[in-house]
């Protein structure tokens, strides 16, 4: 096995096809069907169910993609580690929240560019579950997240505060008490929010029942919002810029809701490189003071 194999081998399991994989590297199909199998002969088991349907790992499938996710990740840590100076430099990884992309992280950017512009920053959105796995699977070198998780493997740094509120449109008659929420629709992301979590949960305990209606941007939630189809909870940095733009008004209907810590992940057994040392002293020092 050489490192292009490992590579070949994760990049076919990540896309479930031989093809998207070929495309992805750009490989042609033939070449990348050759180098599986010859893997296969030289471990002595299949790694694919091939079918129809198309592909699945097998189960000796399943351990390897786990040792392949190390190997890679350990090698690529290997050359920033010896590369490594006191500049930041080279690429840094970075997931964040959708409320966070849209309103923190434009100003943390900023500066952070203009100081180490060596720094290539490669940013993926999505939710704090979607992130906590994404860091877990080395394929993040951090992120924003609302909440930890019970992670072991990761080291967690509070890097701010976010205040939470009832965001609903402007002509909407003020909300003041959790059984006006009943004929209302409930704007989310989608499952592995915090924020979706922590509202779901609050309804469930004030028997509430109401309707969910699951986005997959920040923007899609902001205009129903505006448009009076119903509310959401998030952020109140949020409803500062947005009622810029849109008619937008926030309620405060429980003290359970109001404050919790942004926080920034990643894994405990990666080595701190100058330049993601930077990011989080950046992102501290600049979280709250938009």
């Amino acid at each position: 096995m050489d490192i292009r194999d490992m590579q070949i081998f994760l990049a076919v399991a990540n896309e479930g096809s031989f093809t998207r994989a070929a495309k992805k590297l750009e490989y042609v199909q033939s070449s990348i069907s050759i180098r599986i199998q010859k893997l296969e002969s030289e471990l002595k088991t299949e790694l694919f169910h091939r079918g129809r349907q198309g592909i699945r790992l097998t189960s000796s499938g399943e351990a390897l993609k786990s040792y392949a996710e190390k190997i890679i990740f350990l090698t690529q840590e290997a050359e920033r580690v010896i590369s490594d100076s006191s500049i930041p430099r080279g690429p840094l990884r970075i997931g964040s929240l959708e409320t966070t992309s849209a309103i923190r992280l434009p100003f943390i950017l900023a500066e952070y560019h203009k100081s180490y512009p060596e720094v290539d920053l490669i940013l993926k959105t999505g939710t704090t579950e979607e992130l906590i796995h994404s860091v877990l699977k080395y394929e993040l070198d951090g992120a924003f997240v609302s909440s930890p998780g019970e992670y072991v493997e990761l080291e967690t740094i509070e890097v701010g505060i976010e205040e939470l509120v009832l965001i609903s449109g402007g002509q909407t008659t003020p909300i003041n008490r959790p059984e006006q929420l009943r004929h209302l629709t409930i704007f989310v992301f989608r499952v592995g929010c915090h924020y979706r979590r922590i509202l779901e949960d609050w309804l469930h305990l004030k028997g509430i029942h109401a309707k969910i209606m699951e986005f997959g941007t920040l923007e899609g939630i902001l205009g129903c919002i505006h448009a009076g189809l119903g509310v959401s909870l998030l952020p109140f940095s949020v409803i500062e810029r947005a009622m810029i733009k849109y008619n937008l008004q926030y309620h405060q209907i429980s003290d359970e809701l109001i404050r919790i810590p942004a926080l920034f992940i990643r894994r405990k057994d990666t080595y701190k490189t100058a330049a993601i040392s930077e990011f989080i002293r950046v992102s501290k020092d600049r979280f709250n003071d938009i």
